[in-house]
């Protein structure tokens, strides 16, 4: 168990990494379209990852 939460952890951090790396200004981007976007477009968004990362893993785990 704590070998894949730590290899999830890791590659979580190697794609931010590539995106800082490779793409920093359309990061800038991405950060400037959030913080013009409401309140509740950005939970509906959170909401939205959470639940395809949910059936990501569940799928994966079959």
């Amino acid at each position: 168990m704590t070998n894949e939460l730590l290899f999830g952890l890791g590659f979580v951090a190697v794609i931010e990494g590539l995106v800082l790396a490779l793409a920093p200004s359309r990061l800038e981007e991405l950060l400037e379209l959030l913080r013009r976007m409401g309140t509740e477009k950005m939970r509906f968004l959170g909401l939205g990852s959470v639940a395809l990362g949910v059936v990501l893993i569940w799928s994966g785990l079959r």
